[in-house]
């Protein structure tokens, strides 16, 4: 009877050992690792480069430092395509795309930064005992602060919220100043650049918090005072599922003075707030949604509120289907979002030099509106991404750019343009309704091209010989159209040299003056004519910042331009006028 006992007693505690040994013996099998160890040219590990893991639609999704070995993980990732980008100062941002994460596979980089071209090997292993993950991997894991984060299951807020009041006020610290020449901003939406001069900066507060800071300052065509824009924006790291920001940005311009008012023109001053939020409805949908609040003022002032709306479904395997809705101006701030990579500044740039569609009917300023419906679908196959989408649009004070002589318009009708010696007409409203489909292949790890067709409205004049007698008439006389469109656009880095090139050129009926819709649902969009963009990398040592040489090239071959007749000289209305621009950029 006691051995009876005595082996009774054995068994259950026999058995109860087991459940934790058979637990701790059956990882995740459904998920993956990314490893990773950063180093400069000549070998040395690098310290507190910081690590971004973007999704397969350019989301960040997790963030991390390396320790002091140059090394860093990410794991329990779940089965999909990733990507990596690095960044640390003095170096060029080092960037790995459509890394497959396998179940059960370990993915480890070897990345080395340069002053000129950063690269990122990558081996790929299926998960073995001690293949990959080798003691020394360990210890990084046990040991470093910058990995420490993301092994945990849930956050401790405790904890967290006590670090971080005994760390560092600012980290993650970069600085840009842009100096350039050339061809600036229209109020037509040609190139989206700046006032001559352009800065800004952006830290990390404690508590999760980002702050950027923008500034342009320069001169518009043929004025001789100066003006400036300043744009400053406050993002909160998301926490329980919503990721919202704030931004402020104001601008004063003096543009060039009405034909006798000498120097007393008024300047162009404006104020928007914008506050915008992503949501995370469940595990694979999320809603964008928010509102800008803008103030004009020249010679009169005129207010307006753009409210938009997004959602997006991942379907898995499906791909990830998209619905918007905007109305009023164009979120400029949900688009600078989206097209924003940690460790650039450039969408704030491009936001800020983004000015409202202004023009002039009988002395009294007009904004452009437009109220868009959109649906799109896109899908990552392997090294392609396919989209498609449609849109309807509503558009009201439509403002191109006229290109006449100086009588051919009452002066009341027109409004000086930023950048050039034409004006800035408004050619009244129209509807239409778009297509679009497109394909990107991805041509290795440092060259893609897309190719993007559509059908879409475009407006027409009357015959080139025939005349306008007044604005009335000459918006009387614009019609639409529907036409066929297509762009080819091919973007890559140049080895060995590291210079960033994008290239494009987009076709349609060069008779019509073909309105290029916004899409906040999809990345393609369409290109008017042949586009270059050109940013070289100059590899200047022993400097505490990167400098680079840009250049940028707006429809060269000056395409797109709708003819208008009257009293024997060509008069055009376009929407993307001829551009040219080039400039340094000093990154801190």
């Amino acid at each position: 009877m006691a051995i009876r006992q005595r082996l009774g007693a054995a068994s259950l505690a026999l058995a109860l050992l087991s459940v934790p040994l058979a637990q701790a013996a059956s990882p995740n099998s459904l998920a993956g690792d990314i490893l990773g160890q950063v180093k400069s040219a000549s070998g040395v590990a690098q310290m507190g480069a910081t690590v971004y893991l973007y999704n397969r639609y350019d989301e960040v999704v997790r963030k991390s430092l390396t320790s002091q070995d140059g090394r860093f993980v990410f794991d329990g990732l779940a089965p999909d395509l990733y990507s990596v980008r690095v960044i640390l100062a003095s170096f060029i941002p080092a960037e790995r795309h459509n890394i497959s994460v396998l179940a059960s596979s370990e993915n480890r980089l070897e990345i080395s930064l340069a002053s000129v071209l950063s690269t990122v090997g990558l081996t790929s292993t299926p998960a073995s005992p001690g293949t990959l993950m080798t003691d020394d991997w360990k210890w990084v894991l046990r040991t470093s602060q910058a990995t420490r984060p993301v092994l945990r299951f849930l956050p401790d807020p405790a904890a967290r919220a006590s670090s971080s009041a005994h760390g560092a006020p600012f980290s993650n610290t970069m600085g840009v100043l842009s100096l350039s020449a050339g061809d600036g901003k229209s109020f037509a939406r040609g190139a989206q650049q700046d006032l001559g001069t352009a800065f800004g900066v952006a830290t990390s507060l404690p508590g999760a918090g980002r702050v950027q800071f923008a500034g342009n300052v320069g001169y518009a065509m043929d004025s001789s005072r100066p003006g400036a824009g300043f744009r400053t924006s406050y993002t909160r790291s998301e926490t329980e599922g919503s990721n919202p920001e704030f931004v402020v940005t104001a601008r004063q311009i003096y543009l060039a003075p009405r034909a006798g008012a000498g120097d007393s023109a008024p300047a162009l001053r404006t104020l928007s707030t914008d506050l915008l939020d992503r949501v995370t409805v469940a595990d694979n949908v999320t809603v964008d949604y928010g509102f800008s609040f803008q103030t004009v003022a020249y010679v009169d002032r005129l207010h307006n509120v753009s409210p938009f709306l997004r959602a997006s479904f991942d379907s898995g395997k499906w791909g990830r289907v998209r619905t918007g809705f905007s109305a009023g101006a164009t979120p400029t701030e949900l688009l600078a979002r989206d097209d924003a990579k940690e460790g650039s500044l450039d969408p704030d740039f491009v936001a800020l030099a983004s000015l409202p569609q202004l023009a002039r009917t009988g002395g009294r300023l007009t904004l452009q509106r437009t109220q868009s419906v959109e649906i799109a679908w896109d899908k990552r196959v392997g090294s392609m991404t396919y989209s498609a989408g449609a849109y309807q649009e509503a558009v009201s004070n439509a403002a191109f750019m006229l290109s006449a002589p100086v009588d051919f318009l009452p002066a009341a009708d027109l409004m000086p343009d930023l950048s050039s010696r034409s004006s800035i007409f408004n050619a009244g409203s129209y509807q239409r309704t778009g297509y679009t489909a497109a394909v990107k292949q991805a041509l290795g790890e440092r060259l893609n091209i897309t190719l993007a067709a559509g059908r879409s409205g475009g407006l027409l004049a009357r015959a080139p010989n025939s005349s306008f007698s007044d604005s009335e008439d000459l918006r009387g006389g614009i019609r639409q159209r529907q036409r066929f469109w297509a762009t080819m656009r091919l973007a890559g880095t140049v080895p060995g040299t590291g210079t960033r090139v994008s290239a494009s050129y987009g076709w349609t009926d060069f008779n019509v003056l073909m309105p290029a819709h916004v899409f906040i649902t999809q990345a393609s969009n369409q290109d008017i004519g042949v586009n270059f963009d050109i940013r070289q990398p100059l590899p200047i040592s022993g400097l505490p910042w990167r400098i680079e040489a840009t250049a940028n090239f707006r429809n060269m071959l000056a395409q797109g331009y709708l003819p208008l007749g009257g009293a024997g000289t060509r008069s055009v209305l376009t929407n993307s006028p001829r551009a040219v621009r080039g400039g340094l950029n000093f990154i801190f």
